[in-house]
């Protein structure tokens, strides 16, 4: 068994093992192969909706306000013309929730992480925040299911609560949804 990696035109990857098998015919020996798992179907998926956290380098609390707030809310709204949907997102003050739905015409996650990066850091270094802005990696999970996509977004909305900055998450000002997105 060897393992192959596949690279697409749109630059993800993903790793596939390519089988080979002996069939000695002697011993009437047929090569047996397991069924994939159901689960693995939504790691191919072609219309992925990523749960997203991105933190400030290293850590520092300057992304709370009405300026990254702002840009934030712009880039995601020019995102449909890259064919990303970004949907409910919560702006902390040392690091940024949100959840964004690809298509198989969106450019890579790498890529479209890496351009809002570079737009944030824009708007950062207009208000004079010295860089480095991000940390280099962010995380990302697949969504599987409408109930993990609800759970996560629970989890996120309590963030600013949690923190002590605000006693009900609708207080924090620093959150919304710009397109609804939907997990079957």
């Amino acid at each position: 068994m060897t393992a192959v990696l596949i690279l697409d035109p749109l630059g993800a990857h993903r790793a596939a093992l390519q089988l080979t098998a002996v069939i000695d015919r002697r011993y009437n020996m047929r090569p047996k192969f397991k069924a994939r798992l159901q689960r693995l179907k939504w790691l191919f998926t072609d219309h992925p909706v990523y749960y997203l956290t991105v933190c400030t380098e290293p850590r520092r609390s300057i992304l709370a306000n009405t300026e990254v707030h702002d840009s934030f809310k712009k880039f995601a709204e020019r995102a449909t013309e890259y064919k990303v949907l970004v949907g409910r997102y919560v702006i902390m003050p040392d690091h940024v929730h949100f959840f964004a739905a690809f298509s198989a015409s969106s450019p890579s996650l790498s890529k479209w992480m890496k351009s809002w990066k570079n737009a944030s850091s824009k708007t950062l270094r207009q208000m004079g925040v010295p860089a480095q802005h991000w940390e280099k990696d962010f995380f990302d999970h697949v969504m599987r299911s409408a109930e993990s996509y609800e759970e996560k977004w629970n989890y996120v909305l309590q963030n600013p609560v949690r923190a002590g900055l605000v006693q009900r998450a609708e207080d924090w000002p620093y959150q919304g949804e710009i397109h609804r997105l939907t997990v079957s």
